[in-house]
């Protein structure tokens, strides 16, 4: 098994110090990308272009940047796009997990302002705001934008989500919107993918590379064990939110970490790269029996089966609560929001750790954990 891994770590490792070969065009050199969906980026003569592909829409951009260096002359023919000065010094940032990758880049002092300060989980960030060298710009939705202004990001980073609506105010005030949609790629490998684009962003472009290297091998390093070990049990994921189920879709990263577990998932088949509300009898007839259910959930304690059954009576009808085989991810207690996106090959653990109990010498988890009586 030893030789096996070594074999798969260094043959991986090899691939991805090539992926960054592009191929010659006219207009530009494209940077090969070896698992987005959504991301193109083409180098041109004095500034890079970065196309975010619609998830929504097929065939549509989302969004059209130019990364122009920031001592250079502006270039005399540019694509039509929003540009931005780099390397950025400084950004608003709207959500934890970028609030994260930026400080793993070494570039937390270029954090001016955040929103939804009360879901990030990283102590830097809290320290800077008590000491007003980041401002707390509300929330994420409705953010100040008065406070946004005074601090004068180059950048607002935010993730954008179908029919929206836009971005209301932020659309008027002549800063950048960078469209952080990586969490709609269809593995959770192209979701990791995009530190590239945000290494680019920073000035980090080799860190992001030599990241995403190890996140790549390590991951397949994993998936190959699975896949040698074989089937495993069968999974359900996350759980009731008010009147509905959102049950990530076969092709969201979810679900596709799952089956590089080797978890055999319900809704495998099913084409969605997001998550699908359904009513909990649906949930019941098609995942009713699986023998494992893994979910996330926002608590100052863990949670025990009581409680969780409390939240919903329906759950006891679950074969994996009947079995006490439920394992959950408190989000409060961990950094699974901050770390997984960009670290999937952690998180893969956890799925392969659960999916094939009797491995021997496993790893402790990380982010999921059996829930007591």
């Amino acid at each position: 098994m030893r030789r096996l891994c070594l074999s798969i770590f260094v043959t991986v490792l090899l691939s991805s110090c090539g992926y960054r070969t592009g191929s010659s065009q006219e207009d530009g050199d494209t940077l090969r990308l070896r698992y987005s969906t959504l991301l193109s980026i083409v180098r041109h003569n004095g500034y890079t272009e970065v196309n975010v592909r619609n998830p929504w829409k097929e065939g549509k951009i989302l969004h059209t940047y130019l990364l122009v260096p920031r001592e250079a002359e502006m270039p005399d023919h540019l694509s039509h796009g929003t540009i931005i000065r780099t390397p950025v010094e400084r950004a608003a940032i709207f959500t934890t997990v970028h609030c994260s990758l930026m400080t793993t880049f070494g570039h937390g002092e270029n954090i001016v302002g955040v929103a939804d300060l009360q879901y990030i989980k990283i102590p830097y960030i809290h320290e800077q705001v008590q000491k007003g060298r980041i401002a707390d710009c509300g929330g994420g939705l409705s953010p100040i934008v008065e406070k946004i202004i005074d601090v004068k990001p180059d950048i607002i980073m935010l993730s954008p989500f179908e029919n929206s609506g836009g971005y209301g105010k932020l659309e008027e005030i002549d800063i950048p919107l960078v469209e952080c949609a990586e969490y709609m790629e269809n593995s959770p490998l192209a979701r990791a993918e995009w530190m590239k684009f945000y290494g680019m962003l920073f000035g980090e472009e080799r860190q992001a590379d030599s990241l995403f290297a190890v996140v790549d091998s390590s991951y397949q390093v994993l998936k190959a064990q699975a896949k040698q070990i074989g089937v495993g049990r069968s999974v359900l994921i996350d759980k009731m939110v008010g009147s509905v189920w959102y049950v990530p879709g076969g092709k969201s990263t979810i679900g596709q970490m799952a089956q590089d577990a080797g978890a055999r998932y319900p809704w495998a088949d099913d084409e969605h790269s997001g998550s699908v509300s359904l009513p909990f009898e649906v949930v019941l007839e098609k995942g009713g029996d699986a023998e494992v259910w893994v979910y996330r959930y926002s608590s100052d304690h863990t949670q025990s089966y009581q409680e969780l059954l409390s939240e919903y009576r329906g759950y006891n009808q679950l074969q994996a609560f009947a079995d006490r085989q439920v394992y959950g991810c408190n989000v409060e207690q961990s950094l699974f929001y901050e770390e997984s996106p960009f670290r999937p090959d952690w998180l893969l653990s956890d799925f392969i750790q659960i999916a094939h109990p009797d491995i021997p010498n496993n790893a402790p988890l990380r982010y999921y954990h059996k829930l007591n009586e």
